[in-house]
């Protein structure tokens, strides 16, 4: 059988950080070299090649441009690997999964983000493990060839989670990511369980890669006593196509007349309000309570299970496809890539 290769793709992050031993300082390696850092590598039966960005990232300064950047790199070498790895900063590493697994559509390999909490030049850091399993499951195919994952996931600590489905869930853990909502697609012991069942498989016959991403939405995450007068600009036409309200439990807010004023006024112009909920797992039921009531009638989106980063993820990638305000509450409210059930 032939050895399967998988391309490495080096962002930015914490992950990609070694000890400068003169100035003691952290400094990201050239990943042409990877083997000299971590040479556990030369071990697994993986061909590999690397493309770095020409400057890392910090994933604090993400923006949609660079999703782009990534899903072109993917799609410019998706027929010559069996894999890809992305290597990239934790902090908005969900996000990116997410913004990934809507501009990448009709996947039949796997696109695996992964990063670390420590530095891979540290004694302690997760970093190795973390790229070395994540490279394993890029490459790994069942009896008939095919691979066992086949869409944009996260590795992160033994586990690995659908991308759209996953958050940082600890600044400080090495168990950083989970996803409350869907169970793992695999789980790293002694050997690699793959929860075949769960995995997504695509109806595409080819890959199709979205080329615009809207960044025309905005979030709003509610708290008791939030003076809704000072968030006027957010439900502005002018700046902003859609609105996510992160509400408390299954989609509830108060029942505040400037607050409701502004939904039904931005909803009549053409806008579209989304409820995602601040909880980090369970889904908005709207109409359950008087006080969701409200948005059920003015037409608000239930953002149902989704995530915060998958509902933005979402929104930028449909604001961006030239789509009717008809059609895009359709494809809103379906089930695109396995972020909803």
């Amino acid at each position: 059988m032939k050895q399967p290769n998988v391309l490495v793709i080096y962002t930015g992050g914490t992950i990609g950080m070694v000890h400068d031993h003169q100035t003691g300082e952290l400094k990201a390696f050239d990943f042409k070299h990877i083997y000299n850092h971590v040479p556990e590598l030369q071990r697994l039966n993986v061909e590999l090649e690397t493309i770095s960005l020409e400057r890392p990232i910090d994933s604090s300064e993400i923006e949609p441009e660079q999703w782009l950047f990534i899903a072109s790199l993917v799609e410019e070498n998706y027929e010559k690997y069996d894999g890809f790895v992305i290597l990239h900063g934790s902090d908005t590493m969900a996000y990116s999964a997410s913004a990934l697994s809507f501009i990448l559509q009709g996947l039949k390999k796997p696109v695996i983000l992964t990063g670390s909490q420590l530095p891979i030049g540290t004694i302690r850091t997760d970093g190795k493990e973390n790229l070395i399993t994540a490279i394993e499951i890029a490459a790994s195919k069942d009896e008939n060839g095919d691979a066992l994952i086949q869409e944009v996931a996260v590795y992160f600590e033994y586990s690995l989670y659908r991308g759209n489905r996953s958050s940082k869930v600890s600044a400080n853990q090495f168990e950083a990511f989970d996803s409350p909502n869907y169970p793992k697609l695999a789980v790293a012991g002694v050997n690699i369980d793959y929860a075949k069942d769960l995995g997504l498989r695509t109806a595409l016959t080819e890959l199709k890669v979205a080329k615009n991403l809207s960044k025309r939405v905005a979030l709003l995450k509610l708290f008791p006593g939030i003076p809704f007068e000072l968030y006027a600009s957010i439900f502005d036409r002018t700046n902003v196509d859609a609105v996510i309200i992160e509400t408390y439990g299954s989609g509830n807010a108060p029942s505040h007349v400037t607050f409701q004023n502004q939904i039904e006024r931005f909803i009549k112009d053409g806008g579209l309000v989304v409820n995602v909920t601040q909880c980090s797992s369970g889904a908005v039921v709207q109409g359950k309570y008087e006080t969701s009531g409200f948005f059920q009638r003015a037409g608000v989106l239930s953002g149902k299970e989704l995530t915060t980063e998958s509902a933005v993820a979402k929104l930028m990638y449909l604001l961006g496809q030239n789509l009717s305000k008809e059609e895009t509450i359709d494809l809103f409210q379906q089930n695109i890539v396995g972020e909803m059930s």
